[in-house]
């Protein structure tokens, strides 16, 4: 006679594994999340001219101009460059973001497959 109830074929003990690996996932995302929110990326743009630093946080942390590229007659490029800058630093903060997490769900996307 047939059991009722429960998973055949010893699937508790299957569920138990990948409740540690799910556990052991999860601590493994938290270390990665406080490690690259620890992290600073710089990005620059004009050549040099601006550099803007970004957090792991995605906040802004430091804008640095060279005195060549303040001028006055032209703020319009000035704060394109400082946009460009920070734009392209908060992509390298994704990218890393990104490739951390996926070293650890072996490119699942951060999800499980079920």
């Amino acid at each position: 006679m047939a059991k009722r109830g429960g998973f055949p074929g010893g699937m508790p003990g299957n569920m138990n594994n990948l409740m540690k690996q799910a556990q052991k996932m999860q601590k493994q995302m938290e270390e990665a999340t406080k490690e690259l929110e620890e992290k600073e990326i710089t990005a620059t743009a004009g050549g040099g001219a601006v550099e803007v630093t970004i957090s792991g946080k995605k906040e802004v942390t430091k804008v640095k101009l060279s005195e060549e590229v303040v001028d006055p007659d032209d703020i319009e490029m000035l704060e394109d460059l400082i946009m460009a800058a920070t734009n392209e630093a908060l992509r390298q903060i994704e990218e890393a973001s990104q490739q951390s997490m996926s070293k650890i769900t072996g490119g699942l996307g951060g999800g499980f497959p079920f």
